[in-house]
This record gives C-alpha cells, sequence and structure tokens, in this order.
C-alpha cells in the first residue's frame, strides 16, 4: 500500500511540474493570448474615440470613459470615417492578396440619416477612399480606377485600360505594395475635383510561376509580375483625372528623376499634389509639386544619400499654410525639417544622437508636434513633443520601454500602447502632459499565468565587435541560473537593413517559443549587428554594397563572445532566423561553420540575385554593376563550407522569398555531398501558417534544437 501511495505521490508531483511550465501547446492553445484594443480611432472633435469590439463600432468619450453607443451594428474588420465624419467606410470581409494588398466587401453608412449603401454593388474592390468633400468614395476593381457618387449611387469608370499581368491604375503591382509598403498609388486633390494616379505598365516584366496543389489532381497555377534584381521593372507614369471633363491628362516628368514613384501625397491646398520620384538607384528623391488645374510640374527640392534614401519610410505633413515637415537622415540620424510651401528649408525641428521613429501629428494650437523617438536609447521608444518655433521638446510618455500613442483630433488626450521586455502591452489614457487620466486596459493575467509557469524575462546587454561598435543584445537564462555551469547558446537575429530585434518591448511571438528552450535548459540571446537600425546612418548603412558581410561577421564575433563566457557551452552554439534572418543562418553553417553547431534557416534568401528589384538594388545596386557584391555574400558559393546540423525549411508558394532559394541552395548542398534536412510546406507563403501549420513547424524545430544542440 505505501508502494502505491508514493508512486501515486510521484506521479502527481510530475503533473504539477508540467503543468508549470511554458508548453507548445499551451501557447497555441492561445492560453497565453493577450487583450487589446482594436480600431482605435480619434473623432476630430477630440472629445470622442472610437474602437471595433464585436457588436460594431463603439464610441467613447475621452474626458469620462462612458461608452455612448454603437456607430454601426455588425462584425467590422476595419473602418475608416469621411472628413466631416458623417459618413463611415465599413470593410465587412476580406481575402488576402500580397502582403498589404486586399479585395474587399465594403458597405458606406450615412451617420445622419442612417441609411446604408453597397459599395461597388456589394463586388469586391480594392484600396477605397473618401474624397475629401464625402460625397464620393473611389476605388479600385480589375486593375481599373472608379469612384462612386453616393448621392445617387452611380459609379463613373476613370479607366478602361487595366488588365492582369499588365496594366494597374492607381494600385501598385507587387514590388511597390512590398517595398515602397502601400498599395494605393492615388489620391484625391484636396477640393475634390481631381485625382492623381500612377499608371503601371508591367507587360515586360517577367513573370513567376507557383504551383499550388491543394487537393487538385492537377496542381493549378500562381501567376503574377515579379522583377528580380537587374531585371525589367513596370513602367511607370503619372496622371490625373478631372472630374468636370472626365478626361485625363499625363503629367510630365521627363525633367525630373521618374524611374520610380514611391509617393502620391495631398497638400493643404486645393488643385495641389505632391509626387516623390527616384531613379533606379535610390540615393536621391525628387519631391514633386503638381498643379491639378493645368498639370504643371514643379521641383521642391531634391533630397540625396551616399548611399540609399529610405524611400519606403516617407513622413511629410502638410500645415495649414502649405509649409510642410519632412523626414531625412541627412544629419547621420533621421529627424524632423520644416520647409515652406515652396520648397525652401525654413529649420532643422528634431537634432541629437538619436532618432524620430514615428510622427502623430501637429497641434495649431500650441504649435507642438508629436512624434516618437529613441532619444532615452537605442533600444526605447518614447513620446515627446516639440514646439517647431523654439525646438522646447518634453516627454509625455514612459521614459523606459517601447510606447506608441494615438492622439485625440484636438491633442488634449492620447491612448499611450506601452510594454517593456518585463511587461506586456497596456493600454493607458494620457492628456498631452504625459498625465494618466485613467487605465483602459493590461495583460496582468497573462503575465500571471506565464509568472506562475516559470517564465524569465530577457536581460539587456551589449557585445563588442571587431569595428569597436557595442552591439545591442539581449539574453534570456533558465530560471535557476548557475555562472559556473555550461550551457548550451541558441542565437535568433534577423539582421536586415533598418531592422531591430533587441529593443525593450513585450515579446509574445518567439518570445514565448525562446521561454519554453530556456526551460529545456537552454540560454537563449539576440545580437543586433552591423546594419540594423535605431543608431543612426553610420551603424545602419556602412552594409551598402555588401549586404551580408558585416552582418555574419557580427554575428560569428558575438557567438565567440558568448563562448568565451563562462556560463556557456562554445561547442554547442546554435542560430535561428526566418526570411532576412533565414539568410544569416545559411551564411552561420557556411562561412561561421567553426563556430555553429546547429542553424535554422526558415524562408531564406541563398542569392540576392532572386530577391526584387526595389529591396535588393536600393542597398547593392544592380548584379550587373555589382557582381562581387551579389557573390561573395550568397550561402549558395559556400555550400562546401558546411559543417554541422542544418535545418532549412520554405513554403511552396512563398511569393516574397521564393522556393527557388531553398531547392537552389538545397541542390548546391547536395553537390558537395553535405548532409542537411528540409522541411517543405505545401501552398504556404512567406508567413507559413495556416490550420495546424505554426503548432507543427515549431514543434519540429523544438525537436531538432533538442536533438542537435
Amino acid at each position: 500500500m505505501k508502494k502505491i501511495v508514493l508512486s501515486l505521490l510521484l506521479f502527481t508531483t510530475f503533473q504539477f511540474t508540467l503543468a508549470q511550465q511554458i508548453t507548445l501547446d499551451k501557447i497555441y492553445s492561445g492560453y497565453y493570448r493577450g487583450k487589446g484594443i482594436s480600431g482605435i480611432n480619434s473623432m476630430k472633435n477630440g472629445e470622442h474615440y472610437t474602437v471595433i469590439e464585436r457588436d460594431g463600432i463603439a464610441k467613447f468619450s475621452y474626458q469620462t470613459g462612458q461608452k455612448s453607443g454603437i456607430i454601426a451594428e455588425g462584425n467590422y474588420e476595419s473602418y475608416e470615417f469621411s472628413e466631416d465624419e458623417n459618413k463611415i467606410l465599413l470593410l465587412k470581409e476580406s481575402q488576402p492578396i500580397y502582403r498589404h494588398s486586399f479585395l474587399g466587401k465594403f458597405e458606406i453608412k450615412d451617420l445622419k440619416s442612417q441609411k446604408t449603401i453597397s459599395l461597388n454593388n456589394g463586388n469586391p474592390v480594392q484600396e477605397p477612399r473618401f474624397s475629401p468633400d464625402a460625397e464620393k468614395v473611389a476605388f479600385i476593381s480589375d486593375n481599373n480606377l472608379y469612384y462612386q457618387d453616393l448621392n445617387n449611387g452611380k459609379i463613373t469608370q476613370i479607366t478602361h485600360d487595366g488588365k492582369k499581368n499588365h496594366i494597374l491604375n492607381g494600385l501598385a503591382d507587387w514590388v511597390y505594395e512590398e517595398e515602397f509598403g502601400h498599395a494605393r498609388m492615388y489620391e484625391w486633390t484636396k477640393n475634390s475635383d481631381a485625382i492623381v494616379f500612377v499608371k503601371f505598365d508591367e507587360s515586360e516584366v517577367k513573370e513567376v510561376y507557383i504551383p499550388i496543389y491543394g487537393d487538385l489532381l492537377y496542381p493549378a497555377e500562381m501567376r503574377f509580375k515579379y522583377p528580380k534584381a537587374g531585371e525589367e521593372n513596370a513602367k511607370v507614369s503619372a496622371h490625373f483625372y478631372r472630374l468636370n471633363t472626365g478626361n485625363i491628362l499625363p503629367l510630365d516628368l521627363s525633367g525630373f528623376k521618374n524611374y520610380y514613384i514611391p509617393n502620391v501625397i495631398q497638400t493643404a491646398k486645393a488643385d495641389e499634389m505632391i509626387l516623390i520620384t527616384s531613379e533606379r538607384i535610390q540615393n536621391a528623391s525628387d519631391v514633386l509639386k503638381v498643379n491639378t488645374k493645368t498639370g504643371s510640374v514643379t521641383k521642391l527640392f531634391t533630397e540625396t544619400d551616399e548611399r540609399w534614401v529610405d524611400t519606403d519610410n516617407v513622413t511629410m505633413e502638410f500645415l495649414k499654410d502649405n509649409s510642410f515637415l519632412w523626414a531625412s537622415e541627412r544629419d547621420g540620424h533621421r529627424h524632423l525639417y520644416w520647409y515652406n510651401a515652396d520648397g525652401k528649408l525654413k529649420k532643422q525641428i528634431t537634432k541629437g544622437n538619436w532618432e524620430v521613429t514615428d510622427y502623430y501629428g501637429y497641434n495649431p494650437a500650441s504649435n507642438e508636434i508629436f512624434v516618437q523617438t529613441n532619444q532615452t536609447g537605442s533600444i526605447h521608444k518614447v513620446i515627446s513633443k516639440v514646439n517647431i518655433s523654439n525646438g522646447k521638446s518634453s516627454i509625455v510618455s514612459q521614459r523606459e520601454g517601447n510606447n506608441s500613442a494615438n492622439f485625440s483630433g484636438n491633442f488634449h488626450y492620447f491612448i499611450e500602447t506601452s510594454s517593456n521586455a518585463s511587461q506586456p502591452h497596456t493600454f493607458t489614457l494620457k492628456d498631452n502632459q504625459g498625465k494618466t487620466v485613467r487605465p483602459l486596459q493590461n495583460n496582468s493575467e497573462m503575465l500571471d499565468k506565464l509568472k506562475s509557469d516559470g517564465w524569465v524575462a530577457r536581460e539587456f546587454i551589449t557585445i563588442p565587435n571587431e569595428a569597436g561598435d557595442q552591439m545591442n543584445a539581449w539574453i534570456m537564462k533558465p530560471k535557476n541560473f548557475d555562472p559556473n555551469k555550461k550551457y548550451p547558446l541558441f542565437m535568433y537575429q534577423y539582421s536586415g537593413p533598418g531592422s531591430q530585434q533587441v529593443t525593450n518591448s513585450w515579446d509574445g511571438g518567439n518570445g514565448l517559443w525562446f521561454s519554453h528552450l530556456v526551460q529545456q535548459g537552454y540560454i537563449v540571446a539576440c545580437v543586433d549587428g552591423r546594419g540594423t537600425g535605431g543608431k543612426g546612418t553610420k551603424f545602419k548603412k556602412v552594409t551598402y554594397m555588401q549586404l551580408g558581410k558585416y552582418e555574419i561577421e557580427d554575428q560569428i564575433t558575438a557567438a565567440k563572445w558568448f563562448g568565451k563566457q563562462s556560463y556557456v557551452d562554445a561547442s554547442r552554439i546554435g542560430i535561428f532566423g526566418w526570411s532576412y534572418g533565414g539568410y544569416m543562418a545559411g551564411l552561420a553553417l557556411t562561412k561561421g561553420a567553426d563556430v555553429f553547431k546547429t542553424g535554422i534557416a526558415v524562408a531564406p534568401v541563398t542569392n540576392w540575385r532572386y530577391y526584387d528589384t526595389i529591396y535588393t538594388e536600393r542597398f547593392m545596386r544592380t548584379p550587373q554593376e555589382n557582381p562581387s557584391g551579389y557573390d561573395d555574400n550568397s550561402p549558395i558559393h559556400f555550400a562546401k563550407l558546411m559543417k554541422g546540423n542544418f535545418l532549412m525549411v520554405h513554403g511552396t508558394a512563398d511569393d516574397n522569398v521564393h522556393y527557388q532559394n531553398a531547392a537552389t541552395f538545397a541542390e548546391a548542398l547536395i553537390q558537395n555531398k553535405k548532409k542537411f534536412q528540409f522541411m517543405t510546406y505545401p501552398d504556404k507563403n512567406h508567413g507559413i501558417y495556416g490550420g495546424n501549420t505554426r503548432p507543427q513547424l515549431y514543434q519540429m524545430m523544438t525537436d531538432y534544437i533538442l536533438e542537435k544542440l
């Protein structure tokens, strides 16, 4: 009897121990799922804000916190108010196309009459946009530009030559959408009487063919235009359409940089628009003013950089007098500059060895702008207000962690979303002095669950590289860490240009998996080497023309540094990354094969010749101009150096980093008689998700680490 009781006691203790761990089952069951606030939008009066709730779009008072009703009942994915806030555009259902683009069914509700109409007779559209006078909505259907009159329901077709994989009107092609970060390529004028749009002619761009297997007897095929480095891009042209005449007129950009047209921006002045353009070499951007009455185009100024201009990260805000704010890295850090309406520089507004990471808006009543910066340290993000006349500034958020803001229309309030390495996201209503009005939401319940399951927070350190830089890093150690014990080390990184993985912010994604690995006896660490963001342009742009060279040197240096610490087993160092990080993992197990025992590369680039024009050429120029930059840092060319344990993972329907990258690297490894493991996910894109895909992927990677590291 005593023996049976002891067995039951041991079994109960074992079950309790398992229950107190962070498991993959718990992670993917949603047990640790956090709470948030969806679709925060301030009303123009600055006294109310709206959010998406289960039963519709709800309205709340900033001052009292009281809910004042449901503006639109129903289950909506997103919404947008007209400028006068008398109408609301509601997304009912959507179907994704690429990273940003989707087909959606929309309806428009008149908040005065309470009448609702369907956009485009209920048929799916792309990129709908209210006119400033709220009487029309423009949209894209089958690559053509239309607008619908909301007074009589009449739909007017503006362009007629749109054709899949050939002509797009007002809509970005794949590479513009992916690398300039938006799909809509048109804009209304301020007075609603004209639309300026960009036309894409893809006829000379080569197609990518992706097989789709599904349950089909014969595989289907997805075809789309994808310009690879050094190949033909779509030919772009700018046009404007005047509603009163129904005429489309071309804009003559022949006297300016005109290879790319990344942005169409509305000014504060009627009959005027801004186009931002550049040549194929992205080291200079023209800022052009378009007169939409005459069609004349004049240059305000040219933004230049000896390496590249971040054409994918444009900040341009027009003030009431049509002067404007502009973000630039020209002094070595990203700061804001103030120009008059004619493009003459008035002054630099922000300055220092830190960067403006986001712009929230301008308050004319106080002459202040509100921005997000990293002025308290490169791993932190804070909210500041700056007087644009005298430069006086103050921080209105917490000074540490990652803080972002959503401001009220009159800038009297803002909802602060805040987190750090030890604290999941909290949502707090504050006034514009930074004083807390009331807490709105927190994730204390999730944190309690994690703590009870033995979760440990990241610690932040710096590690020197061979160039004398102090690289930001974080490290996670087992709960009962013994500095005299040797632990295996698992390194994670991304390393792409301007990216940051080492920030004092909550990581509810891979961070939970890393916590699981730590509980299996691993130390997990991450290092941001040269090429990453937050530390100025010199540190970020040193990788120009040779992506991968300094990044892998710094990961190798970091691994060696860790290997010299008393608590790391230098013979058991692994590395993991996804996309650009997968590229780095491939280099680590070839160029760094003497340092890394195990590597996992998910959806990796393996040769920059296979990747798209805009991204790759921004940092490398073309393969024709810079062949050695492409070849000297391709894992494919160093397959013969492969040692250790290497797992490569890729989805066959990856429209971003094509399966070709993994297949070609696999062939190089095979021809060099290298042992490796290769996992293919049928019909999965760059994110590799859907159904049980993610749980299976992370269980597989966990098992691989436990076996090979």
